[in-house]
């Protein structure tokens, strides 16, 4: 899932961006409002994740501007106002959640994954398609009980191919969706990944389709009896 960072401090900035990486998202990071008006345009996001304390355009009006185009994307707040009036400025103009710093790092993944679940319209934090079964706190795969080993693009773009089990995923989505500015991820990397995991998926019961023309599909009726 590709993550918007709007944060001005290039310490904070920084360590977030690394921490949210390793947590197998891709974070566009900026520090301020205007450019992230713009990246809204040009990429498909999951969440945004806001301070409220930016150069030129503070963070509350962007949000309201961006509400009022209709943008739906879970907005959470990070900002170090904690007066209530503050809390209740922010929620009211549009953000789902409110995050005070400082905070704790684990507690921010755990609000990401509750919010970006609700926005796939995964509730449970257990993803299962026939055998496979998809811990996203545990950030975990494993077939029948039994873990399988997963670096953490393998493991993102297989969470891709089981939310929409049954249907195609292409390859320009799984770029967009997990690829961030700076990283070196292509439609070819796709492909070798794609290959990975057919490898590893090997005996498991389940198989990823390539649909000629339009992308994969993580067949959910190849299980093995």
């Amino acid at each position: 899932m590709r993550l918007l960072l709007i944060e001005d401090d290039a310490i904070l900035g920084g360590a977030l961006s690394e921490f949210l990486g390793d947590q197998g998202y891709a974070v566009d990071w900026l520090t301020s409002a205007e450019p992230a008006d713009v990246a809204l345009d040009d990429a498909l996001y999951s969440l945004i994740l806001l301070d409220l304390n930016l150069p030129g355009q503070d963070g509350l009006s962007f949000l309201r501007k961006i509400r009022e185009r209709n943008v739906t994307l879970p907005v959470i707040i990070l900002t170090a106002r904690d007066a209530l009036d503050e809390r209740i400025a922010g929620l009211d103009a549009g953000a789902d959640d409110y995050l005070t710093k400082p905070f704790e790092l684990p507690e921010l993944a755990a609000r990401v994954r509750a919010h970006t679940r609700r926005q796939t319209g995964q509730v449970n934090p257990l993803l299962e398609v026939g055998q496979l079964s998809l811990d996203t706190v545990g950030r975990e795969i494993r077939v029948n009980d039994v873990r399988l080993p997963l670096s953490v693009r393998e493991f993102s773009v297989l969470e891709m191919l089981m939310n929409r089990a049954g249907r195609v995923v292409t390859k320009r989505q799984i770029v967009g969706s997990l690829s961030a500015w700076d990283a070196d991820f292509s439609e070819n990397a796709v492909e070798v990944y794609i290959y990975r995991l057919r490898k590893r998926l090997e005996g498991t019961g389940a198989t990823i389709q390539t649909v000629r023309g339009f992308g994969y599909l993580l067949d959910v009726h190849a299980q093995q009896e």
